[in-house]
């Protein structure tokens, strides 16, 4: 179905935002990594839900398509199905710079000249702003000019990304008294937590995190004095993990602590057709 189609690098096109526009692309979906197992199923099955969103805008481009014409190759793939791959920027198989390489070389081998990068994290701690851009860079540098590396924004720069917290079926989100919390990981990089601060106050919720002020139990214990007799605890985690289970040992904790309020643990985004739908929103 694929077959092997060195393209012209498009990295000094003078026109990008049209080539992008213009030219398949190839995509690289990037998360943390995890020993959990469940966060490395979840991730694949993401990115094949992307690459099903992704397929009606490569059936987009006219047959042969017209890459021809963008980047000055009189080559015309034909390209079958989007190419969608993963990557983990802690422990994978091989460094993040490495993992992007192979990606790369496979894009290449396919018929495409772009390959755009998601960085699949919520908050613009270190990660995002520095280690990713770094690991990106060294890729592109090994690389050459056989294909050109966009970074594309994280995925908790989405603006609608918070109300995918907000599940429709659950009564207890929008019974009287209800209070809500949005727990997440925490950065203490200056200004990490703003979206997390913006997703709260857009769902009507305050915000807790694990690693940093203001915890959970202090978040809880102020909905209680507020006279809340329910509260929606909404984890801020893309895939179930080790940290999403301590925090259902923790909500098991207050539950006893507090025992005349109900606690409504809901559970992380996970890999869903509607995560999936933010995630092309960057690519656009």
């Amino acid at each position: 179905m694929l077959f092997s189609l060195l393209l012209h690098p498009v990295a000094f096109h003078p026109d990008l935002k049209a080539v992008l526009k213009a030219v398949p692309s190839a995509y690289l979906l990037v998360a943390h990594g995890s020993r959990d197992p469940r966060s490395q199923t979840a991730l694949e099955h993401l990115a094949m839900l992307v690459a099903k969103q992704l397929l009606p805008r490569l059936l987009h481009f006219p047959e042969p398509v017209a890459a021809s014409a963008h980047l000055g190759n009189g080559s015309t793939p034909r390209l079958a199905f989007p190419l969608v791959e993963t990557a983990v920027l802690e422990l994978g198989p091989l460094p993040l710079h490495q993992q992007i390489q192979q990606s790369a070389q496979r894009a290449v081998a396919a018929g495409y000249a772009l390959l755009q990068i998601v960085p699949l994290f919520l908050l613009p701690g270190v990660h995002v702003m520095e280690d990713i851009p770094a690991e990106v860079a060294a890729a592109q540098r090994a690389l050459g000019n056989s294909i050109t590396l966009v970074m594309r924004p994280h995925l908790g720069s989405h603006p609608n990304l918070g109300s995918l917290l907000l599940d429709p079926m659950a009564p207890w989100l929008t019974a009287p008294q209800t209070g809500k919390i949005v727990m997440a990981h925490g950065s203490r990089r200056p200004g990490s937590a703003e979206p997390v601060e913006a997703t709260a106050t857009q769902l009507g919720a305050l915000a807790a995190y694990w690693t940093t002020a203001p915890s959970l139990e202090v978040q809880v214990a102020a909905l209680v004095k507020q006279g809340c007799t329910q509260i929606a605890i909404l984890p801020y985690f893309l895939f179930e993990g080790g940290i999403t289970d301590a925090i259902a040992e923790q909500v098991n904790g207050l539950a006893q602590q507090f025992p005349y309020t109900c606690l409504h643990l809901a559970r992380p985004f996970g890999a869903t057709s509607a995560l999936a739908e933010r995630v092309v929103d960057l690519f656009a």
